[in-house]
This record gives C-alpha cells, sequence and structure tokens, in this order.
C-alpha cells in the first residue's frame, strides 16, 4: 500500500511538472515591463508618435496664446479705460489731442483719427463732420478688433480638430493591436495590451488639447468683447465732446493752439 501510494504522488508530480503553465502566467511574462506615458511614446508606432507629438505641441501653443493675449488684454484694457475716463472729463479735442500725443494705442490711435479730421474740416463743426469723424472712428475700431483678436483663430482650429486627431492615434493603435492579433495567431493579452495603451493614450492627448483649447477661446472672446466695448465707449465721448464744442460755438486743434 505504501509503495503504490509514493508511485501515484511520484506520478502526480511528474504531470503537474510537464503540464503548461497558465496563460495569465505567460501572459504576465510576456506584457511589457513600462506601460508608463513616456514607456508608451517610445514603444508606439510611428504614426502614433506624430500624432502625439503633434497634439503636445498644439497643447503648447494653446497655453502660450493663452498667457500672450490674457497679458495683451491686460495692458490694451487697462490704457483704453484710463484713456476713456479722462475723455469723460472737462476738455476740447485739441486738449484730448495733445494729451495722446504720437502714442500707438486703440483709444489714442481714435483721438487723433478725430483730431485729424476735423483739420481736414478746417474747424467747421456741423453734421457733415460728425458723419465723417464717425465713419474714420468705426474704421480705427474695426482695425483694432482685428488687431487684438490676431491670434485667438488658432485655439477655434485646436479645439476643432485635437479630438479627431487623437482619435486618428487611436484607430492606428487599435488596427495594430489586430495586426498583432493575426499574425500571432492569439488573442493573449501580451499581444493586445500595448496597442490599446498607446490608442487610449493617443485619445486622452486630443483631449488635453482640446479641452483647454475650447474653455481659453472662450475666455479670450469674452475679454475682446470687453475691449471693445471700450473702444466703444471712447468713440462716443469723442462724439459727445464734438457735440459740447459745437453747442459751445468754439473750436480748437492742438497744432491751432499752438
Amino acid at each position: 500500500m505504501q509503495s503504490n501510494s509514493t508511485l501515484r504522488h511520484v506520478i502526480l508530480t511528474s504531470a503537474l511538472a510537464l503540464a503548461p503553465a497558465p496563460a495569465f502566467a505567460l501572459d504576465a511574462a510576456l506584457l511589457p515591463r513600462n506601460l508608463s506615458p513616456w514607456g508608451m511614446f517610445l514603444g508606439a508606432d510611428i504614426v502614433v508618435q506624430i500624432v502625439m507629438i503633434g497634439l503636445a505641441v498644439a497643447s503648447l501653443v494653446t497655453w502660450t496664446v493663452w498667457l500672450a493675449k490674457t497679458i495683451e488684454l491686460c495692458r490694451k484694457g487697462s490704457l483704453a479705460l484710463e484713456r476713456t475716463r479722462a475723455l469723460e472729463g472737462n476738455m476740447t479735442l485739441a486738449e484730448a489731442s495733445a494729451r495722446a500725443g504720437d502714442a500707438r494705442d486703440a483709444v489714442a490711435q481714435l483721438i487723433q483719427s478725430c483730431a485729424r479730421e476735423a483739420e481736414l474740416s478746417g474747424g467747421i463743426l456741423d453734421d457733415r463732420l460728425q458723419e465723417r469723424v464717425a465713419l474714420r472712428l468705426e474704421r480705427v475700431e474695426a482695425a483694432m478688433s482685428r488687431q487684438i483678436a490676431r491670434g485667438t483663430g488658432v485655439l477655434a482650429t485646436i479645439g476643432a480638430i485635437a479630438p479627431f486627431v487623437g482619435l486618428f492615434g487611436t484607430v492606428w493603435g487599435i488596427m495594430n493591436s489586430f495586426i498583432g492579433i493575426s499574425e500571432s495567431h492569439t488573442t493573449s493579452l501580451a499581444v493586445v495590451a500595448p496597442g490599446i495603451a498607446e490608442a487610449l493614450l493617443a485619445t486622452a492627448l486630443g483631449l488635453v488639447a482640446a479641452i483647454p483649447a475650447v474653455v481659453i477661446y472662450n475666455h479670450l472672446v469674452r475679454g475682446i468683447a470687453n475691449y471693445r466695448a471700450l473702444l466703444g465707449d471712447a468713440s462716443a465721448q469723442l462724439m459727445l465732446l464734438l457735440s459740447r464744442q459745437r453747442d459751445h460755438g468754439h473750436f480748437r486743434l492742438a497744432r491751432a493752439a499752438e
């Protein structure tokens, strides 16, 4: 009896030793060791790498535009508000023109354009002068609005196409996974996992590039609208200034005062 028990133990031990390893153990051994974002990028297909680099560059452009336009809006908005408040005081067009000098900010250009048209009109204040001044101010406002909005279009483009670029990387990564399955004739996790990981990373990068671009674009659009409103207020103050001078029956330009 003891010899039979020993024989069965030897047979069982041999069978377990010769049995194939479990599939999950093989998969764990074959899985790539580095599934960090950087490791997945280095192990990705060249097409997926190009997609990831493009999305990273797009994200960098988004934050660069945000920083540059925020600083520009704050600086120009503060100066426009300061000059507009100055126009609300009791001053003539000549005084406003002298105070603006040769400055190139938006409100200063509005003042200079108004003074230039008044000078060309020979100091005659009538309805036609006010119409011509209004046209000049409208043109300057449009030019300044285009200038302050320059660069924001790229944010709209990034927000619109970045998810689709990320989706392209996703499709390419999944396609590589199916190719790996076909070539290895197995659905092992070790074959499928790397391509799926690349695909998910490309999707994530697409969202990381698109979401901030849309949010920042909407924020800048509101800031630009406020800036345009300031320019509209400045133009209205200039028209009121001309109207007051017409009612008072006097008109002087800076050059005439000199």
